[in-house]
This record gives C-alpha cells, structure tokens and sequence, in this order.
C-alpha cells in the first residue's frame, strides 16, 4: 500500500445565470429562467509539476492569486450573467436578427444547457486554461451547485461526458484558452 499524498486547492465562485430546456425532458424548464449558481473548481498538481512535496521556501504549488486569477475574471466576466441555450434553440436566431450584440453574451451548448452540460463545458475551458498556464495545475474536479438541493460534480476527463463531434476538438469555445463562451460570429 502506498501512502500517495495530494494537495489540492478549491476554490468557488458565484454567478447568476439563466437558461431553457427544450428537448422536453423537462417540460417545466422549457421557460427561461435563472439560477444563482456556485461553481467550485479542485484543482491538484499538473504533469509539470508531479512532486508536490512544498520546498521549504514559497511552500506552495503555485500563488492563490495565480492559481484563481484567470478563472474567476472568466467566471466574472464571462460566465456571470449569461444566457445558456442549446445550439438547436430558435431563440439564438431571434438574438441573431433582433439583438446581434447580445450574441456574446450566449453560452451556446451542444443540447439542453443542463447543469451536467455545463459542468463538463466549464471542466474543459479550465483545462486549456491550466494547459497554457504550463500544466503546473491540473483539474480534479468541477461542481456547480445549482440550487440549494441540486449540485452536479464531474471528475475526470470532461472529453468523456461530451458529445461527439466531427470538428476537431480545438475548435469549440470550450476547448480553447480563450473567454469566448461561443462559436457565433457577430457583426
């Protein structure tokens, strides 16, 4: 039995979104309606950085402000106060036509833009986040509590929870190091 030691740093941040199912799995959220959710990131040591042992002088992995920085400014600015639909739902034209500068403000998902769906969209952003960052991070796990009794965590790799696409994975808003939060163009 090995004793395998592994520090972890966790952190949450609030945002208020809203969104709509219509597949018709759940009549009831085909409305739009909101949420004030809590998204919590694990975060242990990247394959840049396999030996955790604290070296005595910074003891630590890597800053707070270092390790979180980027993730909330995306959080922030990116995720806090979104609409989440489905590529399939008609309202994006509606926003395409009549309201085009509000496009950016759109997290677009394959399907429903369930909490399960957003947790594996938000697993990958981070990931690409931590990657450019030099891998010295990595992500252990996500959890969005979506109301007070409803809370979806995801573990692993989030490329194992999404759908399959015949676009190269480098090419969704997901899997990029950038803020987008869609692949619409806009005016």
């Amino acid at each position: 039995m090995t004793d395998m030691a592994q520090t972890e740093l966790v952190f949450t941040r609030r945002y208020s979104m809203g969104h709509r199912l219509i597949s018709g799995a759940s009549e009831r959220c085909a409305i739009p309606h909101g949420h004030n959710e809590y998204v919590t990131v694990t975060l242990g040591a990247g394959p840049n950085n396999p030996h955790q042992r604290l070296d005595g002088y910074a003891n630590m992995l890597l800053p707070f402000a270092e390790a979180k920085g980027r993730w909330h400014r995306f959080i922030d600015d990116h995720v806090d106060h979104c609409l989440q639909l489905s590529e399939h739902d008609p309202l994006l034209r509606w926003f395409a036509d009549n309201e085009p500068q509000r496009l950016k403000r759109i997290i677009v998902t394959p399907g429903d833009p369930t909490t399960e769906m957003l947790a594996a969209l938000l697993l990958a952003k981070l990931s690409a986040f931590l990657h450019v960052q030099g891998d010295v991070l990595s992500p252990l796990m996500i959890e969005i509590k979506e109301t007070p009794t409803n809370t979806v965590r995801l573990r692993g790799n989030p490329q194992h929870y999404l759908p399959t696409s015949e676009a190269p994975l480098t090419s969704h808003w997901w899997n990029r190091a950038d803020n987008t939060i869609n692949d619409l163009s806009t005016p």
